[in-house]
């Protein structure tokens, strides 16, 4: 895989199962936020899938579109586009009720420096996008850095597993998630806290950054030694097949790929692919951030990416200069700081 538009037609291609569970989900399909890393290929995603399935439902795309050109190539794609700035409530209150919400608004990076956004983001505006869509169905993307550094050797975290966030963002995630609890139990929406980690596009994500060093022949940093990643694909297919599943209370559904991966066998892999030497400094630390993702596994079947697939593609794109979103996932903080 070689190109963009080979890359978005794979992560795009909707599978028999998501096909089949459109037909059941009645209504129109709203993403809040589609601007984002994941957001644009959702919505194509979504789009391709209702006219395969024969479906009359529209999907539309929210976000500020304030930069580039992705409203004007949504709606050449088919997506139905509103530019709309989510923090202000009469922008908000004037999007269309539909039956279906994925929420996906939200700000991770520069954290630090400017955390009351931050908190507005993910936190504040919550509440507000709960009032105003308390009959319909919402899956909230929110992180597994709501959990804490597990030991690697004593397994990872479950739904079950209390949550305890490191620092700014992932407290900020953990009052989004607060907040549309609260409302799903005043007004009974149904909703699915969707806590993700990590996607993979070969335009970012932790397999390009760790290939990107390799192939730099740049050292690489061991302490968080130990990870998890799912294709992008899958986990937007798993999104919107989370739509079956809202509940209130919230259901909770851990959304990853199924091995807990070494960051220095990642590496020496890519370094085989490359022909070069993966370079290290310190030593893996006992514990990392660490999701469980069995029962999304039990739900939506495996992932139809599989690792070492994703680790072909990525070495390919690399080795033939791809483009890459300048967006790094930081996925080595352990204290918190984004």
């Amino acid at each position: 895989m070689q190109t963009i538009e080979q890359l978005e037609d794979i992560l795009t291609t909707p599978s028999a199962e998501l096909i089949e569970d459109l037909k059941k989900i009645e209504g129109d399909i709203l993403i809040l936020g589609v601007g984002g890393k994941m957001g644009p290929t959702l919505a194509k995603l979504i789009h391709r899938g209702i006219n395969k399935a024969g479906l009359s439902k529209k999907v539309i795309g929210v976000s500020r579109f304030s930069s580039g050109h992705l409203q004007e190539e949504l709606n050449e794609f088919g997506v139905e586009t509103i530019a709309a700035d989510l923090l202000k409530d009469d922008e908000l209150h004037k999007l269309p009720n539909v039956k279906n919400v994925i929420y996906m608004a939200g700000t991770k990076f520069g954290t630090t420096g400017n955390e009351h956004f931050t908190w507005a983001m993910n936190s504040y505006l919550s509440g507000r996008v709960a009032e105003k869509f308390a009959s319909s169905r919402i899956v909230v993307f929110s992180t597994g850095n709501v959990y804490p550094l597990t030991n690697v050797l004593n397994g990872t975290c479950t739904e079950e597993r209390a949550v305890s966030p490191i620092g700014e963002y992932a407290q900020s995630c953990l009052g989004r998630e607060r907040i549309f609890t609260h409302f799903s139990h005043e007004n009974g929406t149904p909703i699915v806290i969707y806590r993700l980690n990590y996607a993979i596009d070969l335009r970012y994500g932790v397999l390009h950054e760790l290939a990107k060093q390799v192939y730099d022949e740049k050292t690489i940093d061991l302490r968080m030694g130990h990870f998890n990643v799912i294709w992008q694909g899958d986990a937007n297919e798993y999104a919107v097949r989370s739509l079956l599943h809202c509940d209130s209370p919230p259901q909770i559904i851990n959304v990853t790929g199924p091995e807990t991966i070494s960051s220095r066998w990642i590496a020496e892999e890519f370094a085989k692919r490359f022909d070069k030497k993966a370079y290290f400094i310190n030593e893996e630390e006992p514990t990392a951030l660490l999701n469980n993702a069995a029962k999304a596994h039990q739900l939506f079947g495996y992932p139809k990416v599989t690792l070492r697939q994703m680790i072909d593609w990525t070495a390919e794109w690399i080795k033939n200069d791809g483009a890459t979103l300048n967006k790094p996932t930081h996925f080595q903080e352990r204290e918190g700081a984004f």
